[in-house]
């Protein structure tokens, strides 16, 4: 009996005193970094911070944003999980000399708060094809409507000013400083940090799906969430100057696979690239005419080994390859972010169009080398006669012993002299004394 009342003042102490214990644990912070550009990469990143910030009932949920911009379709989802989340979120542009460009401008006015280091800007948030070109009028006018009336529910409690400045982000691809942006209150403030901006998130109230709540980030434990390798290798993907590369070294390899079958080395190493580079070029804005030009131009590198030109369609592969690696990466309305590096393409196009001038030199020099192989090989050859009667006997040339015949014309030869091979008729040689 004793050991059970024992027992129950225990649970009732524990039962009494858990809830204090629980109300003295220091609220988290979760903190994500999200440098790069808006792509599908960063919105698994985003997802998955906000589902960690739930899970471990965190006070708040910081992304750190540095981003040229992207695709409007990743932003849009970004905004829905941002704004469905049961954890506040505030996305704070930083560090200094960061920006939130176009899709980037509307994922920082969408959070619960808003914040932006000094120095840093946002805006320019004009929306462009899928493929890199300006919208027509009508299209245009369609798309930033539909922009703008996502995001009015969340900056028009800012104010008119902050209305203002959004959609003319979005009809005039406007940009303001950090400060600007306070100054119309379409952020709500320039922190110089991340423990600056914490300490001024204490005590702001924000609006939640289910009211208002205000944020305590006193004593905050800071726990940062790291972008994970796939997601980083996939947000890698989606440079252009890494999707270029991989799609020139893929091609390749799979061309030296087929000119010389039998290994599968580059025929493995080609399949990789090109299926990386695929994904890349699926998410990138690219202008799929330029691949007409790629083809051509390794159709052209091909066609020079097999039937040699001196240089000349290898010449015209590399301008081939060139143009439709321009075409393909830098078309016009291409965002600045997306274009790949001219001086990569031009570079990478002579060093392919180097290493088929030396596949074809090569080629050229064995077409000219004397057969060394096979019966024509033994023409000129000499060795020695080991049995010779007459007409005809055994010589040796080259370690092997062959049946002979004098050639018409030539000295008497007898065993042990030097003889030389003027002509091969089947499996018999015929020889002429040296």
């Amino acid at each position: 009996m004793k050991i059970r009342r024992i027992l129950l003042l225990l649970f009732i102490a524990f039962a009494t005193f858990q809830p204090v214990f629980a109300q003295t644990r220091d609220p988290i912070a979760v903190v994500l970094t999200a440098d790069g550009p808006i792509m599908p990469p960063m919105l698994e990143y985003i997802r998955r911070g906000i589902e960690t910030a739930e899970q471990r009932n965190a006070e708040v949920l910081v992304i750190q944003l540095n981003t040229p911009g992207g695709s409007v379709e990743t932003m849009l989802e970004i905004i829905k999980e941002i704004r469905a989340s049961n954890v506040p979120v505030v996305v704070y542009v930083a560090p200094r000399n960061a920006f939130a460009a176009s899709a980037g401008a509307m994922i920082t006015i969408s959070g619960h708060a808003a914040a932006m280091a000094p120095e840093t800007s946002i805006g320019a948030a004009s929306p462009i094809s899928s493929s890199g070109e300006n919208l027509n009028s009508t299209a245009a006018t369609k798309a930033k409507e539909i922009i703008k009336a996502f995001i009015r529910p969340f900056v028009t409690p800012r104010g008119e000013k902050a209305v203002e400045l959004a959609e003319a982000m979005i009809d005039d691809a406007v940009a303001v400083t950090a400060e600007e942006a306070l100054e119309t209150g379409l952020i709500d403030f320039v922190s110089d940090d991340l423990e600056d901006l914490l300490q001024s998130l204490n005590g702001f109230t924000v609006q939640m799906e289910d009211g208002a709540y205000k944020l305590n980030t006193e004593n905050i434990d800071v726990q940062p969430l790291e972008i994970s390798f796939i997601e980083q290798l996939l947000l890698t993907l989606t440079d252009p100057n890494i999707s270029f590369l991989l799609l020139a070294i893929g091609v390749q390899a799979v061309l030296i696979e087929l000119s010389s079958p039998g290994g599968w080395v580059a025929g493995f190493l080609g399949a990789v690239c090109l299926t990386l580079a695929t994904y890349g070029l699926g998410v990138l804005t690219v202008n799929w005419f330029g691949i007409i030009f790629l083809i051509i131009a390794f159709v052209l590198f091909v066609l020079d080994i097999k039937a040699p030109t001196h240089g000349a369609l290898t010449t015209a592969g590399v301008a081939s390859f060139i143009v439709g690696a321009l075409v393909l990466f830098n078309s016009p309305g291409t965002p600045q972010f997306q274009r790949v590096s001219v001086p990569l393409v031009i570079g990478t196009g002579v060093f392919i169009g180097l290493i088929f001038f030396v596949i074809m030199m090569i080629a050229l020099r064995a077409q000219r080398r004397p057969v060394q192989t096979g019966e024509e090989s033994l023409v000129g050859k000499t060795g020695t006669a080991k049995t010779f009667e007459a007409e005809a006997g055994q010589v040796q040339v080259e370690s092997e012993l062959w049946s002979a015949e004098k050639a018409a014309g030539s000295d008497e030869i007898r065993k042990g002299d030097k003889i030389e091979v003027v002509e091969v008729r089947g499996l018999r040689l015929i020889v002429k004394k040296k």
